[in-house]
């Protein structure tokens, strides 16, 4: 790659909570919550907030409590100067990875010595298609060209299982997998690290993730019914066996993360250690029928232009959507799971779409520290049928 080397100095987040009513962030505005992440970050790293060039912040869902510009909203509630900008913007649940792409790409280029890349989602507050409300999203001109032939993801997910034949006992035993290794990874004291308390304005301390449940089983995985059957889309989809459930999808999450991202003799200047070099990016465009499988060509797209082979990477972060998509990359790659989503995935820890890719980075920067780890590929799917991909490596 060209240009200055972009690294990743700091990665934080607040805890994942469930996003419905009662959940452990219930009621928290995400300007709010945005906000105190950021004031994290740059307490750790002790950097002058004057000197960051750009706020870039991935939301999912723009609207209501997260509409306009949410990343300058909770820069100026975090107390950065005026002087700071910011922008958000929305690649589905892409959105901290694109951010983190834009960010390093601004560094690489020159445009930028110093950047945040940050996400927010208040799933609980802006529920799934609050942006529609009653309106046309899509436009006469869409539908002309796809009609009604497109789904929800759900649905999507159930073709994937069927197109690779993924049985239900393979995705539950997957969604087991990343409860245990979720719950290992806390027990062992790995990921609060990267995690920053909040203070509720209710007086309330949140300090873990709420969505890991350390003893489920099999048995009960295996009691749960599908969530998405249709009958209208069994008779259109005869080939669905109808595997999706609860359990072996992510949970509707509320959470945010924000990463500190500067040239490497930036860093050097300023005494700051790097945790990852920013080596590559690709991102795809897919079918938006099946949708979720974009994570197949965005990978390979990322190690093609970096003539690199699935057995080069020591260490995958493939986001948990749903099981059957990680099962189906790993299937058509040839990975085998021992090097995939090693502290769990977003089936455990859940998924606040806009600041998901905030948690794989942390797990991608905490596992380049451990010895024989060079090389980590994190990569998401996204709604419409678009998937990002990202090279680091151990600085």
């Amino acid at each position: 790659m060209s240009g200055r080397r972009p690294v990743v100095v700091e990665v934080v987040r607040s805890p994942f909570g469930k996003g419905r009513s009662g959940g452990a962030l219930a009621g928290e505005h995400p300007v709010d919550l945005l906000a105190h992440v950021l004031q994290a970050l740059l307490q750790r790293t002790g950097v002058d907030p004057a000197r960051i060039d750009d706020v870039i912040a991935g939301c999912t869902l723009p609207v209501a409590e997260q509409s306009g510009n949410i990343a300058r909203h909770a820069l100026l509630a975090a107390g950065l100067p005026v002087e700071v900008p910011g922008v958000s913007i929305d690649r589905k649940c892409g959105s901290f990875q694109q951010a983190l792409h834009f960010a390093a790409q601004g560094v690489a280029a020159g445009a930028y010595d110093i950047a945040v890349a940050c996400g927010v989602e208040m799933m609980s507050t802006v529920p799934m298609r609050t942006n529609r409300m009653g309106r046309d999203d899509q436009g006469p001109r869409f539908r002309a060209r796809f009609g009604d032939t497109l789904v929800g993801q759900g649905i999507s997910a159930e073709l994937i299982a069927a197109r690779w034949k993924i049985e239900r006992d393979e995705l539950d035993a997957f969604a087991l997998r990343s409860h245990r290794l979720a719950t290992r990874a806390a027990q062992e004291g790995r990921t609060a690290a990267r995690i920053v308390s909040v203070q509720r304005s209710d007086g309330r301390e949140v300090s873990r993730d709420e969505g890991i449940r350390p003893t489920t089983t099999a048995e009960a995985l295996a009691s749960l019914r599908p969530s998405f059957r249709d009958d209208t889309m069994a008779a259109r989809f005869p080939e669905i066996g109808w595997r999706i459930t609860a359990g072996n999808a992510s949970p509707l999450t509320d959470g945010a993360a924000a990463t500190l991202v500067m040239a490497e003799e930036t860093a050097a200047g300023l005494g700051l250690t790097p945790l990852a070099v920013v080596t590559g990016y690709a991102v795809v465009g897919d079918d938006p029928l099946i949708m979720l499988t974009g994570v197949v060509p965005a990978t390979r797209k990322l190690l093609d232009r970096h003539h690199l082979d699935t057995g080069d990477i020591d260490l995958y972060e493939v986001n948990e959507a749903f099981a059957s998509v990680v099962l189906a990359w790993a299937q058509e790659l040839g990975v085998e799971l021992d090097r995939v989503n090693v502290d769990g995935g977003a089936i455990a820890y859940g998924h606040p779409v806009g600041a998901s890719g905030g948690r794989l980075l942390a797990a991608v920067v905490d596992n380049l520290a451990r010895p024989g780890v060079r090389r980590a590929v994190m990569t998401m799917c996204e709604s419409g049928g678009m998937a990002n991909a990202t090279l680091l490596e151990a600085p």
